[in-house]
């Protein structure tokens, strides 16, 4: 599994989401270290340089992976975080942990730009034939298609190197990688039972103008949370921690020096 692994301090896990890589966290690495955090950010199974042959991967697998490079690193106690797909993969890490009696180990939890929801009949057969797009046209008019929902048109405008490397990441995302969580997304559980659970610090943070996992359910979620927390970054989409840095970072920041108690 490749996976970043920067500065020294109380650990923060971060989780990037579909269909990116590592990269995507590379801000937050940054300023988290900086801080006298130690931030490992690594690529999921089938994503950037973490290879796969799995024709479906769902969620539960990617948090085995997770958990079992936290064991590797010695790992004990963490924030965990994680944006969209990365959200859900937290949640199921968090299940697994439950399963082991570990929870105890997770001391915050971060759900960006993503949603506790089952995937409904529509969704699953959407995710699927997506996949089977994926595999038969490749990812670049995927991510032609993507990018707009991803960032703000405002984003787009006005950060070109940031659109730039939101593509970048699409279009360099292994196909079958991409196509086996789809399948596996597809699959997803129910989550909401499970959040009253969670009762360490959480953030939920949601971009103002994401329309995948829109504010209503980021507020939902965050109600949900024994002890959570709703974050609106103005002026994003799906992705705020890339396109509107500053504030992602301050609130992600700030939240993170709460986990320490």
């Amino acid at each position: 599994m490749a996976y970043d692994d920067a500065g020294h301090g109380r650990t923060v896990v971060l989780l990037h989401g579909h269909p990116f890589d590592r990269s995507m966290w590379w801000p937050q690495r940054e300023r988290l270290a900086a801080a006298g955090r130690r931030v490992i950010v690594p690529d999921l199974r089938g994503y950037g340089d973490t290879p796969s042959r799995d024709t479906c991967t769902p969620l539960a697998v990617f948090a085995g992976d997770i958990l079992a490079l936290l064991d590797e690193l010695d790992v004990e106690h963490f924030v965990l975080g994680g944006l969209s797909m990365g959200g859900q993969i937290a949640l199921a890490t968090h299940r697994l942990l439950r399963y082991r009696s570990e929870h105890y180990r997770v001391r915050g939890m971060l759900l960006a730009a993503s949603s506790p929801h089952p995937e409904n009949a529509a969704g699953v057969r959407a995710r699927r034939a997506t996949a089977d797009r994926l595999l038969s046209e490749g990812m670049r008019r995927y991510a032609g298609d993507m990018l707009p929902r991803m960032l703000a048109p405002d984003s787009i405008r006005a950060l070109p190197a940031t659109a730039r490397h939101v593509r970048r990441m699409m279009t360099a995302t292994p196909l079958d990688g991409a196509a086996a969580a789809l399948r596996g997304r597809a699959m997803r559980p129910d989550y909401r039972p499970e959040l009253a659970e969670i009762t360490v610090p959480a953030l939920v943070v949601v971009g103002e103008h994401d329309t995948l996992t829109p504010v209503p359910i980021a507020r939902d979620t965050a109600a949900a949370l024994p002890r959570g927390r709703l974050a609106v970054v103005d002026g994003t989409a799906h992705l705020p921690n890339l396109e509107h840095e500053v504030a992602f970072n301050d609130t992600l920041q700030h939240f993170v020096e709460t986990c320490d108690g």
